[in-house]
Formats: C-alpha cells, sequence, structure tokens
C-alpha cells in the first residue's frame, strides 16, 4: 500500500517596514526574533532598507504575530502612511536633536579650543552640569531606549555601546565634581558625553539623508504613475482615479502626457519616451495595434488606448518590485557581516572593561581609565558595517533599473561579476527574430502555392517565428488558408496534422532524418542554403508507401544590430561568448560568423533542441574539455523555451521584448533589445561589488585601527565619536558614488 505525499502547505510573504535599528546588530535581532515565529521560512532585515521580507507558512493571524515579534524585540513597526511621510520629508527633517546639542555642547568643548591657544576657559562645575544633563538623558534617551531592550534580549547593539560609554563619562564628571573640596578646580569629562551624542546624532542625520538618495530610483519609478485618467465613456471623456480603470476600457492620452496603465493603441499614432523604463533615450514611434507602457510619456499626438493591465499586473508596478526586491534581499556577502555583528557587541564590552581594568590596575586615576574605556565602546559602534552591503546594493540596483537593467535579486547582482563565459540564444537575441520565407523548393510537381497553403494552415496556430514566417509569406500571395485536423505539436522537432485528409509532418531536417525521409535531389540544394545561413525546414505528407518529401523551405533571418559590437565588447573583458542555435550546423555556423564568432573555437553550439539548452549550459558551468575546470556561466535568452537554461545558469539575463516566462526564471531583466546592456549589466555588478568591498574594508579599519587606538589612550571619547559617526556617513557616501554610473557606449 503506497501513500501519496502531501502537498507543502501553501507560503506567503509579507514586508515589514521597521523604525528603530541603527547598526547590524539590531537587524540581525530582528531577524532572530522574527525566525522564532513558528511557520517562519525564511527572514531577511535590511538595514538600509530599514525593512524585513518574510516567507511563512499560512496561519491564523501569522502576519499580526510577525509584527507583535517585531515590536517584543524591542522595534517599531511602520505604517505605510508613516513610511510614506518618511520619505516626503526635506532634506533637512530630523537635523534638530543633532542642532540643539550642538547648542548645549559648543560652550562645554570651548575649554578644548582655548588649550589650543594657551587660554583656559573652564565654566563652573554646575553650568556644565547644566548643559551636559539635557543632551545625555532627553537627547540621548532614544540611545537608553533602544539600548535597554538590547540588554532585555541579551543581545547588543550601537545604542548600548554609546549609552553605556557617555553614562560613565557623564558619572565620572558628576562623582568627581561632588567630591571635589571647595573651591577646587577638577578636570571634568561632561564634554565628552555631550559632544559624542551630539556627532552620533549629526550621524545618524546624514545617514537619513543619504539613505533617502539611495531609494530615489524606486520613488522616481513611483512617481511616473499618474492619478487621473481620461476614461471614454457614453459621454466622451471623463476624469476618473487610476484605480477606478478596468481592463478593456478605453483612454485618452494627450500630448505630453503619461499613460497611467498598460494597453494597445487604438486609434491616433504618436511617438513615446519610454527612457525611463527601458533606458532608451530616443522616442519610439507607435501606431494602431502596437503595446503602451504605462509611465511612459506621450509625444505631440492625441490617442486612445485600450487597457490590457491595471494595478499590479502593469509593466512598470512588475519593475517596481523588481526593484525592491532586489533592495530588499540580502547578498551572500552579507552572511559574513552578519555572523561578525552577532558576536562583536559582546566581544567590545569585554575590551571595554580590559581597557578599564588595565589603565587602573597599573596604577593610572580611576577617571583616567574610565574615559579611555568609554572611548573603546564609542569607536567600535558597527553601524557601518551593517550599512557597507545593503546601501551599495540599493545605489547598483537603482542607477541599473534608471538605465533599463532590473536585477531581480541580490545574488544575481553578487554573481555577476564573476562571469567569464556568456551563452547566448540565437533566435530573438542575437538575430532580429523575424525570419522571412526566402525560398520554397518543392517536388514532384506539386504547386508551389499548394505547398505553401498546406503548410501555412498546418502551422495557423503557432507563434514560433518560422511559423509566422509561412504565415505572412501565404497572406502576402493572398492565400487562403483552411483549419488542420489532428494537430500535434512535437516539442523541439515541429508539428504534423491533417490538411483536407492529407497528413503531413513539417519541421526540422533533423526530424526527416529521424523519421528516414530523403530529401533525393533536393539534398543539394538544401546543402547550399545551408552554407548561405538559411534555416531549411521540410515539409512531408505521410502516404501508403511512407513518408515522401513533398517540399524545403528555407527562412533567413537578420543579425540584430549592435549585436557583433556587444558580443566584441565581452570578449574585450575577457569573456568567451557562444551561441546556442537550433539549427542545423551549416546555418548556424554561417550566422555565428556574420556576428563574429570563431565555430572552429567552439563558439557555435547548433542543432541544440530546446529541452537540451540547460543541460548545455550545465556543461558550460563544469567546463567540459576545458582544462581550466569549471566556469561562471550567463545565458542570455527571450523565448519560453530559454527559461530552463535561464534558470540552470549562475546568471540567467532575460531580454525584456522576450516573454514573461524567461523573465520570471531570469535574475536579471534587460528591458530592451540592447544587447550591449549584458556587458552593461555585468560592469555594474562588478563596481556594486567593489563597493561592497570597500565599504566593507573601511567599516572594519575603523573598529581594528580604532579600538587598539582607544584602549591604549591615544583617542579621547570625542575623536572616537567623530570617527564612528564618520564610518557611517563615509560608507553611505562611497554607495553614492555608484549613482554616477553610466553603460559605456
Amino acid at each position: 500500500m503506497t501513500h501519496a505525499k502531501s502537498a507543502p502547505p501553501p507560503t506567503a510573504s509579507m514586508d515589514i517596514a521597521i523604525g528603530g535599528m541603527t547598526c547590524a546588530s539590531c537587524s540581525g535581532r530582528v531577524e532572530r526574533a522574527l525566525k522564532k515565529v513558528p511557520g517562519v521560512q525564511e527572514a531577511a532585515v535590511n538595514l538600509a532598507t530599514e525593512s524585513a521580507r518574510i516567507v511563512y507558512v499560512e496561519g491564523e493571524q501569522m502576519q499580526a504575530r510577525l509584527r507583535r515579534a517585531v515590536r517584543d524585540a524591542g522595534y517599531e513597526v511602520r505604517t505605510p502612511a508613516q513610511v510614506d511621510a518618511l520619505e516626503s520629508v526635506t532634506a533637512w527633517a530630523g537635523l534638530g536633536p543633532a542642532a540643539i546639542g550642538a547648542l548645549l555642547s559648543a560652550p562645554l568643548a570651548l575649554p578644548m579650543v582655548g588649550g589650543l591657544f594657551g587660554q583656559h576657559w573652564m565654566l563652573p562645575a554646575w553650568l556644565q552640569f547644566m548643559l551636559a544633563t539635557p543632551v545625555q538623558f532627553i537627547l540621548g534617551a532614544r540611545f537608553y531606549k533602544a539600548g535597554w531592550h538590547a540588554l532585555l534580549s541579551l543581545s547588543g547593539n550601537m545604542d548600548l555601546l554609546v549609552s553605556i560609554g557617555t553614562t560613565a563619562g557623564w558619572a565620572l564628571s558628576v562623582w568627581l565634581w561632588l567630591s571635589a573640596p571647595d573651591g577646587a578646580m577638577v578636570h571634568l569629562y561632561f564634554e565628552g558625553s555631550a559632544v559624542v551624542i551630539t556627532l552620533v546624532l549629526l550621524g545618524k542625520w546624514l545617514e537619513a539623508r543619504a539613505k533617502r538618495q539611495t531609494t530615489a530610483a524606486i520613488r522616481a519609478l513611483h512617481a511616473l504613475r499618474p492619478d487621473v485618467a481620461h476614461w471614454l465613456g457614453r459621454d466622451g471623456e471623463v476624469d476618473v482615479p487610476v484605480a477606478d480603470v478596468l481592463v478593456g476600457d478605453r483612454i485618452v492620452i494627450k500630448p505630453g502626457e503619461r499613460f497611467p496603465v498598460d494597453g494597445t493603441l487604438k486609434e491616433g499614432n504618436t511617438e513615446v519616451d519610454e527612457s525611463m523604463l527601458t533606458g532608451e533615450p530616443l522616442p519610439v514611434r507607435k501606431d494602431a495595434g502596437d503595446k503602451l507602457t504605462g509611465g511612459s510619456i506621450n509625444g505631440q499626438g492625441r490617442v486612445v488606448l485600450q487597457v490590457t493591465a491595471v494595478g499590479v499586473d502593469t509593466v512598470l508596478a512588475h519593475i517596481i518590485r523588481l526593484v525592491e526586491d532586489a533592495q530588499a534581499a540580502k547578498a551572500p556577502i552579507q552572511r559574513l557581516v552578519d555572523q561578525v555583528s552577532a558576536v562583536f557587541v559582546p566581544v567590545v564590552l569585554v575590551l571595554a572593561l580590559a581597557t578599564l581594568l588595565g589603565w587602573w590596575l597599573t596604577g593610572h586615576p580611576f577617571e583616567t581609565a574610565v574615559i579611555h574605556a568609554v572611548a573603546v565602546l564609542v569607536i567600535a559602534c558597527p553601524c557601518a558595517l551593517g550599512l557597507a552591503t545593503p546601501a551599495a546594493i540599493m545605489a547598483g540596483t537603482g542607477v541599473a533599473a534608471q538605465h533599463g537593467i532590473l536585477i531581480k535579486d541580490a545574488q544575481a547582482l553578487e554573481l555577476a561579476h564573476k562571469v567569464d563565459v556568456v551563452a547566448f540564444d540565437k533566435t530573438g537575441t542575437l538575430t532580429v527574430g523575424r525570419p522571412r520565407l526566402s525560398a520554397l523548393l518543392v517536388r514532384d510537381a506539386m504547386p508551389k502555392a499548394e505547398a505553401l497553403r498546406i503548410s501555412a494552415s498546418l502551422q495557423s496556430g503557432s507563434e514560433h517565428p518560422l511559423a509566422c514566417a509561412v504565415l505572412a509569406a501565404a497572406q502576402a500571395q493572398g492565400i487562403a488558408i483552411v483549419a488542420p485536423q489532428q494537430l500535434q505539436a512535437v516539442p523541439g522537432r515541429g508539428t504534423e496534422g491533417a490538411v483536407e485528409s492529407r497528413h503531413f509532418c513539417i519541421g526540422s531536417l533533423r526530424w526527416m532524418d529521424e523519421l528516414g525521409v530523403s530529401l533525393g535531389p533536393l539534398a543539394a540544394q538544401s546543402a547550399a542554403l545551408q552554407a548561405e545561413g538559411a534555416t531549411v525546414s521540410a515539409m512531408a505528407e505521410r502516404t501508403a508507401q511512407g513518408l515522401v518529401l513533398r517540399a524545403l523551405m528555407a527562412f533567413a533571418d537578420e543579425p540584430k544590430p549592435g549585436a557583433s559590437e556587444a558580443l566584441a565588447a565581452l570578449r574585450a573583458r575577457g569573456i568567451r561568448v557562444v551561441m546556442i542555435s537550433g539549427d542545423n550546423r551549416g546555418a548556424a555556423e554561417a550566422m555565428g560568423r556574420r556576428l563574429g564568432l570563431y565555430p572552429e573555437a567552439g563558439e557555435v553550439m547548433a542543432e541544440v533542441l530546446p529541452g537540451d539548452k540547460a543541460a548545455l549550459v550545465a556543461r558550460l558551468r563544469a567546463g567540459d574539455n576545458d582544462k581550466r575546470g569549471g566556469h561562471v556561466v550567463a545565458m542570455v535568452g527571450d523565448g519560453v523555451n530559454d527559461a530552463p537554461a535561464l534558470a540552470a545558469a549562475d546568471v540567467g539575463l532575460a531580454m525584456g521584448n522576450g516573454t514573461d516566462v524567461a523573465m520570471h526564471a531570469a535574475g536579471i531583466t534587460l528591458m530592451r533589445g540592447d544587447l550591449s546592456l549584458v556587458a552593461a549589466a555585468l560592469d555594474i555588478s562588478d563596481r556594486t561589488v567593489a563597493k561592497i568591498r570597500q565599504n566593507l574594508f573601511w567599516a572594519f579599519a575603523y573598529n581594528v585601527a580604532g579600538i587598539p587606538l582607544a584602549a591604549f589612550g591615544y583617542l579621547n571619547p570625542v575623536v572616537a565619536g567623530a570617527a564612528m559617526a564618520m564610518s557611517s556617513v563615509s560608507v553611505m557616501t562611497n554607495a553614492l558614488l555608484l549613482k554616477r554610473w553610466k553603460p559605456k557606449g
């Protein structure tokens, strides 16, 4: 007795906007809290986007339990309205606390400035206390609150380090003041605590300002959606909210307006600016029947479109979702940061305690030991560590989207720079993809018109490019086609069926060979056509004597403009390029040479069945027949039959003018059919990974260099606080340099 396997439980995903996270330890703590909720399968918390993405098994009140887990960890769950409000604030928002802190701390720091000029501008102790205390406990309350929650969960974060360090400095100053003899002038450390808090607040404001710049691409995409559409009803044009528009409605778009939804052009013609969606700088001509994409800008013509997609189903919504997914995802390199941050704060606390005891037990004054321990706590805050990777990913994916490169996940972005082999599908990717019937050869006195009529009838329901070419040729000659019977598609080979009670097979020469069909006197002509680069198909009739060849059809396609240059650019980067084609070897190699490929070097792989493309990509990855071993392979394609190969490659790149299935399987989508974007995608990956490495180096360098300097007394808390604040700002600024990137050529 066998038992059927039970279906896996349905899963769902949820995004939560989180407030109050300040460093890598915070994001790690929220992530651990979410993963502890029963039913959660995956949880990734992004410090730069201040959000969490959770995949969980659907259950009762699951979303409420996830929000509760975030709150129990000590952080704020933000509503969509709060997120919108934060995104719409001015660049100066949030500067107030830092400015107040600067005003109160400036008089405390005055003696340090005076000391440089031999002046002693020491304020009375009571005045120092009055200035420092509001900074410590009012402006610094956020650090105490977040640090307390960290303690409750037996973990640490930046706020805990800041609150312990500055409180120690403030408390030491109060003790020295109250225990000093009357009239004695003692050195207090109120300025250290107040200035550190002010600097941290200033650093956080600069960091938040930089974060808003990294999400500018998302906000720009959201801004492409108009709020109102000119709906065409019985009474003429009526302005309605875009949310009320339905599929099938007719909408008027006036010159200079943005298309509110996706649709098909029904009346008029125009030129459309699609640059924000595809990166294409020149307007694109649109005539009746052409597709129009929501968010693009209408040119000079008044046009009417029929709605084909609204809401989350539009191309623009899909683009926004892809970019948001990529920015919310966690790159593999981030795992190292997560492992470090999990133990970082406890280690720093131990080092600070060791610094305190080391200075005190070697005979130095207790206040000196405390100040050096405070400096260790302040310099070690892991803010930059948590921002290093997500800040670069947000900037990289954002600028790539502006130039028509949609990166679906962070793993594809991180891996693409390692690609050393790029495999291209031929038809529709390297070629225009609109082959035409260039020759029709018949046998046994069958009229050409009859052969074309039968071939077109057999393929009347197919969307294959060669079938479309046959139908176009029949329509051009005014040949009427009939509905076929007993139609059956043979994947990767062709089609068979009956036309007016006669049974035919039409497909590749390879299939004909498998069926035992002889080309007879047409074999020489077939070989000549293939040598010229044509793709040749055959039509055979099933008779009482078996299958008999009736006709050969030759199809010609053209290389896509710029394809040769794109392949040369990849080769200049040291990347091996390969073309994968289902055509016979002669036709594939002829097209390969037109594209600048070298068949003798193994750069043309012909007669590959659609189902075998994924296996071929796997062999390329394994490095078969290559002494150098395995390779990192990118696959570029556009069709449904390319989807398995796109998924099998290390990095899949789908052409945006291709099918939805291909784009779903690929990690990167190129929004226009420009092959130069392949090299551009690899380049932005290279530059983004370089920024991640630079950021991680500086984040670690600040701590590796700063902690020993502070422990041995070479940094006071004020300088340590400034260095810690600058570490976060430098990491964000370095990531923002990616916004200046532009594709070459």
